[in-house]
């Protein structure tokens, strides 16, 4: 790999500009841009970053966006000035956002057409001053924002440098290619560090294994704050395919999005195939154009692993498995309508064997291998290992370790797995702590609990995933110990700070809540009052 002079993790994207510049990299809310097209809007705002930097700050720049060009743009854009992008939600909260923004220490903030309006909200109460870049804006809001907010620098449209103006920038593999921020159990997210080497070893080993082509055109149904975007982007780009971003009218029938963009290669959390199959859109043949049908995010149904593979009969369905820590999929299983039903674990596909250079460790509680067939959490070692959590040595002290008679650092999963017997596949057992997914996303309950106790001033709460499916929740219902609360009044709060996914869908007033023999609340005891079915009250 190289190391010096050159970006490792653009390396694909301006080889695809240079091969054939005219080619479509994107489609986009009924745009499509060329390979030329992108890397020109992406250049022009690293152009601009560059004449505005000040040097102060880590090298870090965050796109306020989402599903738009100029968020693709974004992206790129901060990668081609040499700094790692952090990815913000515009619908969001503004509170959330502001705090991933102040941990991250960004000195420029890139913003689409639609976080534009969001923008007060989220500079509220900012002390660090800004560059703010709008390439979406003709003048007028850049205007008003300036004027309300004189000591950030504000720059829209014509103030863009010119793409030419960019200087290249050698980064280094172990820069931050971006930083996540994902659910924390203390109640603040956790920022993942994800270094250029760790997105480049996992993009080389997908191209090779999936023989991605300039012919293809792959699925964007991930938004940017979700890691898993990042292989739509980097594994497409890298061998000069298409991207295509579905709108949100999209998301909810995404059997025509692939009819109608002639997807070959399609990458979704399973939920978006348990909602097909309940909607009867999985009907054999469905879906001829794909050739690729690949899962991740959450434990895969055999049923709609069966389904899916009727609907696109011509496609390889794969499932793969990967915390953010170990960027983005670090185990693979390809699904056998035949032999995969056998192989399945209580109806869940099994995640398979590790990627090209990643290694797998089923360990107990003394973090020693278990026998073949044994059960134990789940712990990932190689080179898409992320470099840890964002200002926070205690942390990822905990969860980066070197096993007993081991040399490297392993990943704590936090999952369970049984070890392979023979030539078998590892197979996915749940999670030890109560981390859950809810739609495809990483929820730590503890977070939703702290913002909950936060917000009712009550210590007595509890978060939990309902109702139950296959693939982790639906949902989140929420309990307090105190009949005193306004429960709707708290909600109201919450929404204000949570993303919609890590909202309670209810709040149940409890005069307490239940203990165990251990004297911890009762969790058991309240997922089973949940299956009961409530009485209305009389009078």
């Amino acid at each position: 790999m190289t190391t010096h002079s050159c970006i490792p993790l653009l390396e694909g994207f301006l080889e695809s500009v240079r091969r054939d510049r005219r080619r479509p990299a994107l489609h986009v809310r009924g745009e499509t841009l060329s390979y030329l097209a992108l890397h020109d809007r992406a250049a022009a705002l690293a152009a601009t970053l560059q004449r505005m930097d000040t040097g102060d700050g880590p090298p870090l720049t965050a796109v306020f966006g989402a599903r738009s060009a100029t968020a693709f743009a974004g992206v790129l854009g901060a990668l081609m000035r040499g700094h790692g992008y952090v990815p913000l939600h515009p619908n969001h909260p503004a509170e959330r956002c502001r705090a991933m923004l102040e941990r991250a220490g960004c000195r420029a903030v890139i913003a689409d057409a639609g976080a534009t309006g969001r923008l007060d909200a989220l500079l509220h109460g900012l002390d660090q001053a800004l560059v703010i870049l709008l390439p979406d804006d003709d003048g007028a809001e850049a205007a008003r924002l300036g004027r309300r907010w004189p000591q950030h620098t504000i720059l829209a449209a014509a103030a863009m440098a010119p793409a030419a103006a960019l200087e290249p920038v050698a980064v280094e593999p172990d820069a931050l290619a971006y930083l996540l921020f994902t659910s924390g159990s203390t109640g603040t997210p956790k920022g993942v560090m994800v270094t250029q080497r760790n997105v480049r070893a996992f993009v080389d080993a997908a191209v090779d294994r999936y023989a991605i082509g300039p012919d293809d055109r792959l699925s964007q149904m991930f938004d940017l704050t979700f890691d898993l975007s990042a292989f739509d982007m980097f594994v497409s780009w890298q061998r000069g395919a298409c991207l295509c971003c579905p709108g949100e009218r999209d998301l909810m029938a995404p059997g025509r999005f692939i009819r109608e963009n002639r997807l070959t290669v399609w990458f979704s959390v399973p939920s978006v195939g348990v909602f097909a199959r309940r909607l009867g859109l999985l009907r054999p043949g469905a879906f001829p154009s794909l050739r690729l049908s690949l899962f991740c995010g959450e434990p895969l149904p055999a049923e709609v692993a069966t389904a899916w593979a009727a609907a696109a009969p011509r496609s390889v369905v794969e499932n793969l498995y990967g915390p953010t820590e170990a960027t983005i999929a670090c185990t693979v299983y390809t699904w056998d309508p035949e032999s995969g039903p056998a192989e399945a674990l209580h109806g869940v596909v099994p995640i398979g064997a590790p990627l090209p250079g990643m290694r797998a460790l089923v360990a107990g509680d003394d973090l020693l291998e278990v026998p073949p067939g044994g059960e134990g959490e789940l712990l990932m070692a190689g080179p898409q290992v992320s470099a840890g959590y964002w200002r926070d040595p205690e942390r990822t002290a905990a969860a980066f370790v070197v096993p007993p008679g081991r040399r490297e650092v392993h990943y704590r999963t936090g999952d369970r797995a049984r070890r392979p017997v023979g030539d078998g596949p590892l197979c996915f057992l749940g999670r030890r702590d109560h981390q859950i997914k809810v739609l495809g996303h990483r929820v730590e309950l503890g977070e939703v609990e702290a913002v909950l106790r936060d917000a009712s001033g009550v210590d007595a709460v509890v978060a939990v995933g309902w109702p139950r499916t296959a693939t982790g929740a639906t949902g989140i219902i929420g309990f307090i110990g105190d009949t005193t609360i306004d429960g709707d009044r708290v909600l109201e709060l919450v929404r204000g700070r949570l993303p919609s996914y890590m909202v309670p869908r209810e709040l149940r007033v409890l005069a307490e809540i239940p203990l165990n023999a251990n004297g911890k609340m009762d969790r058991g005891a309240l997922l089973r009052s949940l299956e009961e079915p409530r009485v209305p009250a009389v009078g």
